[in-house]
């Protein structure tokens, strides 16, 4: 499905006439922006794949609703991976060369993620991975192609340890303290594993790894051993049918929900919603934004798409956790193609390449979100050649019973820490796929 369809000519009585609307549709189909939408309508994690693709997409009829990218509108087709990693393959092959060619990609998936890293520097595609991907493709010397936009698992797993600290006291009264990491058994969960071991080695906790098989459900196991090791807190790294299946364990073996602390893909309705009040207490780290029924820019969509019968999923989910992170991923991409007008023309459409420009010196002011519609919903964003994630900032909010509500201030991850890590594993990668860091000519291009 597309935005704006570019109609085909119909069979010609002559070449000629033939010729001429072939080159008629190719010239509209060159005036449009092509974005793949990699999603998950299916299986196992749809309940939490759907709102995010729903977002993302009346995202995208947002913009052409708004008159476009400085006048270029936008075509999209959506292609359904399952969250299965060589279905994720296959779509970026099928998309990437449609319709002009890709803007870029955003895979949905930590493990398409790795799959597509050596892949997008061929093609020159670039990947947006807002909250996800490999937490060392923040280093844009190593990784060009790659942009974790506004944090990365490092963060949250920083900024999770930061804030239990804080409930403590302070981050001398971590030592001798147990902190059960409960995780997806998949690069996604994986992730988590090198940031809590650093802060383990820093402050003296006690870390317990207890991976979880896809697609979670079965827990049995892992609440007996956190019910006879009894954590002082436990970390939930889990995503779609294993976050609402480890509450319901906890709340079996009367593990308490307030010292549960879940990544930013294991803190939406989704995943409380079927157990209301069981879930009460139940935190989650949050990705710059929570639920936002109130944003100005969900208002929009409201007026200009669902009031307009061009909603893509129902009305009452619009603002909500999901549903806002795809939104938000959706004008993270839009404002690339923007930032790359700027150098390459305005009301021209983009290459991968130029869009790859843009983003890596993207330049999201407050007053520039809050002129998007997002005041109040996130803080400003600012890449560069070397920083291909642009904001660390973060904050938690807890499940009341019946909605999601902000619990403490904003957290900055500490980069003091991160960006030797970032640096090591960027280096180890370089080192063994033989690729060299970019130069400051390079930076320049």
């Amino acid at each position: 499905m597309k935005l704006r369809p570019v109609i085909l000519a119909a069979a010609a009585a002559t070449a000629a006439l033939s010729s001429a609307l072939v080159g008629t549709a190719a010239h509209a189909q060159a005036k449009e922006q092509f974005f793949p939408v990699l999603v998950y309508r299916t299986g196992a994690y749809a309940p939490n794949g759907v709102p995010w693709a729903n977002g993302f997409v009346d995202y995208l009829k947002l913009t052409n609703a708004r008159g476009g990218i400085n006048g270029v509108k936008i075509s999209y087709e959506e292609c359904e991976t399952g969250y299965a990693t060589d279905r994720g393959v296959e779509c970026y092959e099928r998309l990437k060369g449609k319709n002009g060619g890709a803007t870029m990609f955003q895979p949905l998936s930590t493990g398409i993620t790795f799959a597509l890293t050596e892949k997008a520097p061929i093609d020159k595609i670039p990947l947006i991975t807002a909250g996800y991907g490999r937490s060392e493709s923040q280093d844009g010397g190593v990784f060009k192609w790659n942009f974790p936009l506004a944090g990365t698992y490092w963060v949250a797993g920083d900024v999770i340890i930061q804030h239990i600290a804080k409930k403590e006291g302070g981050a001398d009264k971590l030592k001798g303290k147990k902190i059960a990491l409960v995780y997806h058994d998949s690069p996604f969960g994986k992730e988590a594993i090198p940031i809590l071991q650093e802060r383990a080695s820093m402050h003296g906790y006690q870390l317990i790894l207890l991976p979880v098989p896809h697609p979670g459900v079965e827990q049995k196991s892992t609440w007996l051993q956190i019910r006879q090791q009894r954590p002082d807190y436990v970390v939930n790294w889990g995503w779609g049918v294993m976050n609402s299946t480890l509450l319901k364990e906890a709340q079996a073996v009367g593990y308490p929900r307030d010292k549960i602390y879940g990544v930013w893909w294991a803190g939406a309705e989704p995943d409380v919603k079927d157990i209301g009040e069981g879930a009460k207490g139940y935190n989650a780290i949050t990705m710059q934004h929570g639920a936002e029924p109130n944003a100005p820019f969900v208002k929009e969509i409201l007026e200009k798409v669902h009031g307009k019968g061009q909603g893509t999923g129902p009305k009452d989910e619009v603002g909500s956790v999901l549903y806002v992170r795809g939104a938000m991923s959706a004008m993270l991409a839009v404002e690339g193609v923007r930032a790359a007008q700027e150098r390459f023309g305005k009301g021209k459409v983009m290459t991968g390449e130029q869009v790859r420009w843009g983003l890596e010196n993207l330049n999201l002011t407050q007053a520039k979100l809050d002129a998007l519609g997002f005041k109040g919903v996130m803080r400003p964003i600012s890449t560069s050649c070397q920083d291909h994630m642009g904001a660390a900032w973060a904050r938690i909010h807890t499940w009341n019973g019946s909605r999601w509500e902000f619990t403490s201030d904003w957290y900055q991850a500490d980069e003091q820490i991160l960006k030797p890590m970032v640096r090591a594993a960027a280096d180890k990668y370089a080192a063994e796929k033989k690729i060299q860091r970019r130069t400051p000519q390079d930076c320049q291009s």
